[in-house]
C-alpha cells in the first residue's frame, strides 16, 4: 500500500489501518509528535503541503482493500480538518473515495466545527472523534494555538452524535488532569469512547499515579465506555480493567 498504511507503537491503538491526506498541519500544538515522527522541523511540519499524487494512490490502496471491515482513520500525523485543508477538501474527497469501495472512516480531528461541512458523507458505520485537552480556552490558545476551541469541537461532537454517527474522543495527552476529568464529565452523554493517555516524548508535568486514582473513580462513576493507553495504565490502581 502507497498511502494507507497499517499504524504502529501508539498509534496502533487507535486503529489498525491509516491514511494522512496532507503532509503536516497547521494547528501548531506545541505537544505534537508529529515532528519527530516525520523527521521534520517543526517549521516545516506546520507549514503543510499536498502529498504527490494522493487520491490516485488513495484508490489503488482501497482497491486492493474493499470491503475491509476495518476502520480506516483519518489521520494520525495530520489533521483531516487544518486550515490548509480547506481549499483543496482532500479530506471529503478521501471519504468518497474510502467509501466507494465499501470501507468505513474514522475521523480524528482538532478542527471542530471546520469538520461538520462532511457530516452528511458519513453514516453510522463511520466513526467521528476529537481530541480534547483543556476545557479553558486560555489554555487551548497556548498549547494548541491554531486548533479549533474547546467548546467548537464539543459542540461538533454533539452534533455528529445528534446525526446518529459514533463518536469518540482522545483525551490525548493529558496536560491538566482537572481539566481532562471535567472534560470527560461533561461530554459522555454524547460520546461512545474515550482514549485517555500521556505526553508523549516528554515527562508529565503532574502526579500521574494521582491521576490514576482520580481518573478510575470518575470512569467508574460514570460508567462510559475507555481504553486506558499503555503509557498510562502503569499509573491505574491495580486490577483495574484497560477497556471496557
Amino acid at each position: 500500500m502507497r498511502v494507507i498504511y497499517v499504524p504502529s507503537a501508539r498509534a496502533a491503538e487507535y486503529a489498525s489501518l491509516a491514511v494522512n491526506p496532507i503532509i503536516g498541519c497547521d494547528h501548531a500544538c506545541t505537544y505534537c509528535y508529529g515532528p519527530a515522527t516525520l523527521h521534520m522541523s517543526r517549521a516545516e511540519f506546520h507549514s503543510p503541503r499536498l502529498r504527490d499524487n494522493f487520491l490516485g494512490n488513495l484508490v489503488d490502496d482501497a482497491s486492493s482493500l474493499a470491503g475491509c471491515s476495518d476502520h480506516i482513520l483519518l489521520g494520525f500525523v495530520c489533521d483531516p480538518y487544518c486550515h490548509f485543508e480547506a481549499s483543496s477538501q482532500l479530506t471529503r474527497h478521501s471519504i468518497n473515495i474510502l467509501h466507494s469501495h465499501n470501507l468505513n472512516v474514522s475521523i480524528l480531528t482538532k478542527g471542530g466545527s471546520r469538520a461538520t461541512r462532511d457530516f452528511a458523507l458519513l453514516t453510522h458505520l463511520d466513526r467521528f472523534a476529537v481530541t480534547l485537552t483543556f476545557l479553558r480556552e486560555s489554555d487551548s490558545l497556548i498549547w494548541e494555538k491554531y486548533a479549533a476551541t474547546p467548546f467548537d469541537r464539543i459542540m461538533s461532537l454533539r452534533l455528529a452524535c445528534e446525526r446518529g454517527i459514533p463518536t469518540w474522543v482522545s483525551l490525548e495527552p493529558v496536560i491538566d488532569p482537572d481539566q481532562t476529568l471535567q472534560l470527560l464529565r461533561l461530554t459522555k452523554d454524547f460520546v461512545g469512547c474515550y482514549y485517555i493517555g500521556t505526553l508523549n516524548h516528554r515527562k508529565s508535568p503532574f502526579d500521574l499515579y494521582r491521576f490514576g486514582l482520580a481518573l478510575a473513580d470518575v470512569l467508574t462513576g460514570t460508567g462510559v465506555h475507555y481504553c486506558i493507553k499503555s503509557s498510562l495504565m502503569p499509573y491505574m490502581p491495580p486490577g483495574f480493567p484497560k477497556a471496557i
